[in-house]
């Protein structure tokens, strides 16, 4: 039976695994159906928390998520999404402004099929836009009833610090989630974030929780490389021959020979060690087969002895990221030159 945790300080109840929809659709799989059936079976066995945004597909994992939860499933639901990311040509079509919030979590209400998001969230940071508009807006959406809670990915710690002292200062909604990228093979999270989430009482749900599959046990030594549309979209991210990947691949050959010898899968390791931290709520695992699905369930209920654990630190250690790329998002201060230089023209 599912051992439901407390989402933060909401007074709200998540199972430790949420259902990510970012498969659902072109993307990953396109049939409806099997989408639909894949998250039924996933509510059926006890998940309660589905996750999704708007850029995913364009919009049609959202509809794919509202055509499951039709028929009475809904209220049952702690349901979240996400909008920062671009859906066309329009500059203002993204982004964290008030025009465009306003506008769409309208469209995300009509995909999902309901009349109100649970959990809604800032997909990534925008240095551009005061963080006291993103929240004036979305306090409006909490007043409205349109949205529940606010929550952001993959934020910064001073970022988080920002939310909560603009929140306390300005009278907004704050923030009660961050969903980052936490893994066996990316712990950055361990140095600061998740200590600051925790000391403000922020829900966390991490994403990747197999490390963009590094570790669904196909990465193994002397294996030939897997072959995907995600290894095809971001090959720099998969290519072997890169001095980070090819230390990502020597972790994961031996994390696999300590996941045999423990007597659980890769993929069941992977999930528990990330759902042993005491920050983290949930990981969001994000299926794209049945058989994906059903590796996954359960993991839950795995406790990992602390011999495990101690030779997992060994060998990732306590807070090491393989690439910079792992943090999920690079700052504008490291990613624009002109940020950097008092006379960027030369």
């Amino acid at each position: 039976m599912t051992q439901y945790r407390p989402f933060g300080r909401t007074g709200v109840q998540v199972s430790p695994l949420c259902l990510g929809a970012m498969m659902f659709g072109p993307r990953g799989n396109p049939d409806h159906a099997d989408g639909v059936r894949i998250i039924h079976h996933a509510l059926d066995s006890g998940i309660n928390f589905v996750d999704t945004a708007d850029v995913y597909s364009a919009g049609e994992s959202e509809t794919i998520v509202g055509k499951a939860l039709a028929g009475g499933r809904r209220d049952n639901v702690v349901l979240a999404t996400k909008f920062h990311g671009s859906l066309g040509d329009d500059p203002n079509q993204q982004g964290n402004s008030r025009r465009w919030i306003i506008q769409e979590v309208e469209n995300s209400l009509r995909r999902l099929g309901t009349d109100w998001i649970d959990l809604y969230q800032v997909h990534r940071p925008e240095p551009g836009t005061d963080f006291d508009e993103t929240l004036g807006a979305l306090s409006d959406l909490v007043h409205q009833g349109k949205i529940r809670y606010i929550g952001t990915s993959t934020f910064e710690p001073s970022a988080i610090v920002e939310g909560q002292w603009t929140a306390e200062r300005r009278g907004r909604e704050r923030v009660v989630a961050e969903q980052p990228p936490y893994s066996l093979l990316a712990r950055g999270i361990e140095r600061e974030m998740l200590p600051v989430a925790q000391r403000y009482g922020l829900a966390v749900l991490s994403w990747s929780p197999l490390a963009g599959g590094w570790l669904s046990g196909r990465y193994r030594k002397g294996a030939a490389q897997p072959v995907s549309s995600r290894t095809e979209r971001q090959a720099a991210r998969f290519d072997i021959d890169s001095p980070e990947n090819a230390a990502k691949l020597d972790a994961a050959e031996a994390l696999a020979q300590l996941a045999d010898e423990a007597g659980l899968s890769l993929v069941q390791l992977a999930l528990a060690f990330v759902l042993e931290h005491p920050g983290i709520t949930s990981a969001i695992i994000g299926p794209r087969t049945f058989e994906q699905l059903a590796s996954q369930l359960g993991a839950d209920d795995i406790r990992l002895s602390p011999d495990v654990l101690d030779r997992i630190d060994k060998i990732v250690p306590p807070g090491t990221n393989f690439a910079a790329r792992d943090a999920g998002y690079t700052p504008a201060a490291l990613s624009d030159p002109a940020l950097r230089r008092r006379h960027p023209s030369g």
